[in-house]
């Protein structure tokens, strides 16, 4: 990333921000503390795509954020890792599955396959983190989150393909 500095007299400051992709992103901060930031889809525009008012606090507030002051990302090899081992599929249920008609809780599908199911779509319904008192009906289309051996065994229970 590119930063210029560029005092503009009588106003403030100037600062410019060239992205590896070739948006900018402006912030002019004036000597009565007000600021203005400009974005520019692309640098050589005269004119910003978007534009914003911010208080001294208010940018205060977004460079603590921007430099990870309340959220750190995971480290990417961290991530990396934890991509390669859980998986999340959308899988729907099969009238020969052995957990239809049953709850969540009766089906003991964790407790059989070590996955957890944490959405439901139904008739153009969701249930998000569903209670483990929420049957399971034919049709459903489950969210299941767990590694990739476990969520392939849950698609055969799913499909009523379990081994026994």
């Amino acid at each position: 990333m590119q930063v210029k500095a560029t005092d503009l007299p009588g106003i403030g400051k100037k600062l410019s921000f060239i992205t590896a992709e070739n948006n900018m992103l402006v912030l002019i901060v004036h000597h009565t503390g007000k600021r203005e930031l400009y974005f520019f889809q692309d640098q050589d525009n005269d004119e910003a795509d978007f534009a914003i008012n911010l208080s001294a606090d208010e940018t205060r507030e977004l460079g603590a954020q921007l430099l990870g002051a309340v959220f750190q990302p995971v480290d990417s090899e961290k991530m990396k890792l934890l991509k390669s081992q859980i998986v999340t599929e959308w899988i729907k249920l099969d009238k020969n599955s052995s957990v239809v008609n049953k709850t969540i809780g009766e089906s003991e599908v964790r407790k059989k396959t070590g996955i957890s199911i944490v959405g439901i779509f139904r008739d153009n319904d969701v249930i998000a983190s569903p209670d483990p008192s929420e049957m399971l009906k034919v049709g459903d289309t489950v969210m299941a989150i767990g590694k990739q051996e476990d969520i392939a065994q849950f698609e055969k229970l799913c499909e009523g393909k379990e081994s026994s």
